[in-house]
């Protein structure tokens, strides 16, 4: 089946990604190879690869320990029928952090801000899902696959952005949660929260109100951290204007 002219599928796949807080993850019983499954909490890397916080004593993570090929499904809660909201399934390896634990432990404490008791134990640890494809399910003739750069975000050339990241986020945290409110109500239509700040990247900012969270794409690609400074006050503008 091929997708209608007027359907975006990566942009939809990303959506899905930021937005995302659980999903099923299918792994592979170590030994017998069989398939298992199990419900878990997740977050986003600043390219949209999935972040895992995970105990070495569950039955997934042993698995991915002898064999790291994993899947996610991931869907977006629509009310109603289940099944006519858009879903994909993410096929990848899981992958034990290392160098980036600092990153990861950031954006996933960020996004589930009561797994920080978790951090500490020593069977916990951080994975990252590193993408092979996946296959997004959006409604009739809206099935397709993609391939990891058609869902996952560039980050080439916004080291400045990354570095800046933290900061920012808790700037518009501390500072202005008027404008999250803003950006929440008056350009995705959400309704009044508790709004925040999770993170940022080239394409877009994430925010979330307990564990619903929305994804605010930038009209064009920011890199820098004053460049993304201009963005927040620029949006920020747009969203008043639509207050008037």
């Amino acid at each position: 089946m091929q997708p209608t002219p007027d359907f975006d599928p990566g942009k939809l796949a990303k959506s899905l990604l930021r937005r995302s807080r659980q999903g099923a993850l299918a792994t592979l019983m170590a030994g017998s190879g069989d398939p298992y499954c199990s419900l878990v909490n997740l977050a986003s890397h600043p390219d949209g690869s999935p972040i895992l916080l995970i105990s070495g004593l569950a039955v997934h993570t042993m698995n991915i320990v002898a064999d790291s090929r994993v899947s996610l499904m991931l869907d977006e809660r629509a009310a109603g029928d289940p099944l006519e909201g858009a879903r994909i399934m993410l096929s990848g390896r899981a992958e034990q952090a290392e160098a980036d634990k600092d990153l990861l432990q950031r954006r996933y404490l960020n996004a589930h801000s009561s797994a920080e008791a978790f951090v500490s134990f020593n069977d916990f640890s951080f994975f990252r899902v590193r993408p092979t494809g996946t296959h997004l399910v959006a409604g009739f003739g809206r099935i397709v696959d993609l391939k990891p750069q058609q869902f996952l975000t560039d980050l080439t050339g916004a080291e400045d952005l990354l570095a800046a990241e933290e900061g920012a986020v808790a700037h518009m945290n501390a500072d202005h949660r008027d404008a999250m409110g803003l950006y929440a109500t008056k350009l995705l239509g959400a309704a009044e929260g508790d709004w925040r700040c999770t993170g940022c990247d080239p394409e877009g900012l994430d925010m979330q109100d307990g564990q619903t969270a929305l994804r605010l794409d930038f009209p064009e690609r920011v890199t820098s951290g004053t460049a993304l400074r201009k963005m927040l006050v620029r949006l920020a503008g747009e969203a008043r204007t639509k207050v008037d």
